[in-house]
């Protein structure tokens, strides 16, 4: 089977890039346009909208949240199969995982649309905010199922070696939102109603492509006759709540850096918390990126139970992530002046803020790396629970705790430094676990 020989091939760093390189140019790309949102928005409606787009994100997460764990635990699931030659029973599932997306898509967006109003009406917002936030998401649940769809099509694409192709979708979509937020914003006058529909007609060019590409026999995976087995929804949903709890944590936290920084500063901090937050994305994203480009191959050698291959993959994954932390860091302190002054002017406010903010969250990029590579694996391993205590911990427990004290300690440098004392915790807790269980699945 040709995807055989793939899978088949030596570990080299040469070999593993060719897997990890497109997806981290995807993550790149794809958080690259999700910044751009923020550009065309701060630059032509101003720092306000950019609040707006801030205070709706944990909604958008928990609309996700269900979509990111079918997504990276339906694979992992797919996947392992497929290392153990059960290539029809794989196909099936991932049909069904399929349809089980588009239901939860559905469902999701009735329940933002019944609830978003009363979560806005609670936050005390000015109303020139609430109306922009009101207005961002309900043109953005617009777009559920094919978000969810898209979701699941870039790493299903992944797993099928057809990175490259995921990779183009994901220029192609950024492309089409960069040029739709400049014709809807500017050419048109929508405001921020125009951002949130250029973003959904940017998610949905690889829901399209992938319902082209898996529709059609000669892919690895594709749509076949689905078969309803509960275990299969139940291990993937079990392999991927770590993702899932990312994602829910991670809007729980925003909010709370939201309500934190509205009491110290007001509406500025929630913008300058905002431009911080896609410095952090885009750096993360590289992490994400090569993650995701190698989970395939950790979960088939894992079925497989090819150990020697299985430990180099991950001894070459570290030092990779090693060095792509260095580069990055030292990128971030840098670069912090001009990535801020391109969402706001030096006269404004917020520059002063973000600028302070992110020169120390630059710190936590020398330990996201490991944390995201650490529960990524063990979710390709098919160990959900080790993945989801370490995605839960450093995504909640350690952040919760380190934004209640540390802002009592330090005020606003205390919001700022919360997210790297929460990385180092975390980073702690993945070398017990990655110790912990190295003999049992000889890595």
């Amino acid at each position: 089977m040709e995807n055989q020989n793939v899978y088949e091939r030596p570990v080299t760093l040469k070999n593993i890039l060719k897997f990890a390189v497109p997806t981290i140019a995807m993550t790149v790309f794809m958080s690259f346009y999700t910044m751009v949102d923020g550009l065309f928005v701060s630059n032509l409606i101003g720092t306000n909208a950019l609040s707006a787009i801030n205070l709706t994100a944990p909604i958008i997460q928990l609309v996700t949240a269900v979509s990111t764990m079918l997504a990276t635990g339906g694979s992992a699931v797919i996947m392992r199969k497929m290392g153990e030659q059960k290539v029809d029973e794989a196909r099936e599932d991932f049909t069904f995982l399929i349809l089980v997306n588009v239901i939860v898509g559905i469902f999701m967006c009735a329940v933002g649309y019944l609830s978003m109003n009363r979560i806005f009406a609670g936050m005390n917002l000015s109303p020139e905010v609430e109306g922009y936030c009101v207005a961002y998401l309900s043109r953005y649940l617009v777009f559920t199922v094919p978000i969810l769809l898209m979701n699941n099509f870039t790493l299903y694409m992944i797993a099928s070696e057809k990175a490259t192709l995921s990779l183009l979708c994901s220029v192609t979509g950024g492309v089409l939102n960069m040029v739709f937020d400049y014709v809807f914003i500017a050419g048109f006058d929508m405001g921020i109603s125009g951002a949130a529909i250029a973003t959904g007609l940017g998610y949905s060019v690889t829901a399209v492509v992938g319902m082209f590409v898996f529709s059609k026999k000669k892919s690895l995976l594709h749509f076949k006759k689905p078969a309803f087995r509960l275990k299969v929804l139940t291990n993937a949903a079990t392999n991927g709540c770590s993702e899932m709890a990312t994602a829910l944590v991670t809007g729980i936290i925003t909010m709370m850096f939201n309500w934190t920084m509205l009491h110290y500063v007001g509406e500025d901090g929630v913008a300058a918390v905002t431009i911080i937050m896609y410095v952090l994305m885009f750096a993360s994203s590289l992490y994400t990126g090569y993650s995701y480009g190698v989970a395939p191959m950790i979960s088939y050698y894992y079925g497989e139970q090819n150990h020697e291959k299985l430990k180099k993959l991950v001894a070459v994954s570290m030092r990779v992530i090693a060095e792509i932390s260095l580069v990055s860091v030292a990128a971030s302190f840098l670069l912090t002046k001009p990535l801020v002054s391109v969402f706001a002017r030096p006269d404004n406010p917020v520059y002063d803020l973000a600028v302070t903010g992110n020169r120390i969250c630059t710190i936590a990029l020398l330990f996201i790396g490991f944390n995201i590579f650490a529960s990524g694996m063990f979710t390709a391993l098919s160990n959900g629970v080790v993945s989801a205590v370490l995605a839960f911990s450093r995504s909640f427990v350690f952040m919760l705790i380190t934004m209640i004290t540390l802002p009592l300690i330090f005020g606003v440098n205390g919001v700022w430094l919360a997210t790297p004392a929460a990385e180092l915790l975390a980073l702690a807790l993945s070398a017990v676990m990655f110790l912990k269980n190295r003999k049992r699945y000889g890595y």
